[in-house]
């Protein structure tokens, strides 16, 4: 059975490891996640793809061994900033509530997460199949040296995924995909005087962005998620206030559902443009695929029947944000994500999450992997 006292001792623990992400070191959190699995017995493996930046990898063999399921949270935090007035780096509990950078975002998950295997292997309970436990590096930076390379050079394979990145009994099975782009436009210089004489180029941006958010592009509707959305982040142009602009950039950040595809999302970002102009450059940060996964598939209904058996709301969701279940659809692995933290808490000055929540999910989370079945 949990045990809500361990939980609380272990997500202490957590908070008091600084991993903030800049600057990236995660081999202190690391070091005590591997420590905890190896002392339960399970086979550890590490990896750094960057110095300082450690990934957790351990194994608990199950008795048939024919299937693996994955569980995983990401060790590092967002910056904790000035604006705190707890501690960020110690954690701090009042009532029901414990304070602490990360408690939401993600070292509660990572708490309840460790606190479900620690009580599995406690009760001598023998799952169906090796369940795979990964605590992630860079996370928050866009796992270029976490999940990315783990997936890609095939050091973390398995048949399902749970993402523990959520907060309050969640289960999203479908996100919007993103773009992060910069368009750079070229004009003519002349004299403010004389603006006839040459091209602005922040008029030209002007006019493409307001086109751009003026059209509605035709999509399939997603009762999770909200319409499509552009969002102009930054833009800059211009040398002086008297000298006709021959240069202005703007990043643009495109969010669009299932259904679309990023190929169609840049053909009408051209169209768009070369309605005004000719002359520009589009350089494109990055790039995530939407995803959905069916409301029916077993990971969705197992963990439903987890949360419901144990009295507790699931909320089968969609995520307006980029998550990594989104790096499982390229390797073919079936994902969702789910969670423990408290809605609206992450990357938050006082960050919290509630205590009975964590260890309720720790409760879920042993219902779940105990009767977890690739085909039900």
């Amino acid at each position: 059975m949990a045990n809500k006292k361990r939980l609380i001792a272990t997500i202490k623990k957590l908070i008091s490891l600084d991993s903030q992400n800049p600057p990236g070191d995660e081999r202190k959190i690391a070091e005590f996640v591997g420590k905890y699995l190896k002392d339960l017995g399970l086979k550890i493996k590490t990896y750094a793809f960057s110095s300082k930046r450690v990934n957790v990898l351990a194994v608990l063999p199950g008795k048939k061994r024919l299937k693996s399921l994955l569980l995983t949270p990401h060790l590092d935090t967002v910056c904790a900033g000035r604006s705190w007035k707890t501690p960020a780096l110690r954690a701090k509990i009042i009532g029901n509530r414990i304070y602490g950078l990360g408690a939401t975002d993600c070292k509660g998950n990572l708490a309840s997460a460790l606190e479900a295997i620690n009580t599995i292997v406690e009760d001598g309970v023998k799952l169906d199949y090796d369940l795979i436990f990964a605590a992630t590096a860079d996370e928050e930076s866009g796992s270029t040296l976490g999940l990315i390379p783990l997936l890609e050079r095939k050091l973390l394979k398995a048949d399902a995924a749970v993402v523990l990145d959520a907060d309050d009994f969640e289960i999203v099975i479908t996100q919007k995909g993103l773009i992060h782009l910069t368009v750079r436009l070229a004009g003519k210089k002349a004299h403010g005087a004389y603006p006839w004489l040459g091209v602005n180029a922040i008029d030209l941006a002007a006019k493409i962005i307001i086109d751009l958010k003026s059209q509605h592009p035709r999509y399939v509707k997603n009762k999770y998620l909200r319409a499509p959305t552009i969002n102009v982040g930054t833009i800059k142009g211009g040398d002086k206030v008297n000298v006709v602009s021959d240069w202005c950039e703007f990043q643009l950040d495109f969010r669009f559902l299932p259904g679309s595809s990023e190929k169609e999302i840049l053909r009408y970002l051209r169209k768009t443009i070369t309605k005004y102009t000719k002359n520009y450059k589009i350089e494109i940060q990055g790039i995530q695929a939407p995803y959905y996964i069916s409301p029916g598939h077993p990971l969705v209904n197992s963990l439903v029947r987890a949360m419901r058996s144990l009295k507790f709301s699931p909320r089968v969701s969609g995520s307006e944000g980029a998550t990594v279940i989104t790096f499982f659809k390229a390797m073919n692995i079936p994902a969702i994500a789910t969670g423990f933290g408290a809605e609206g808490c992450a990357h938050i000055a006082d960050e919290y999450a509630c205590l009975d929540n964590l260890y309720n999910g720790s409760r879920v989370l042993v219902e779940f992997l105990k009767n977890y079945n690739f085909k039900s």
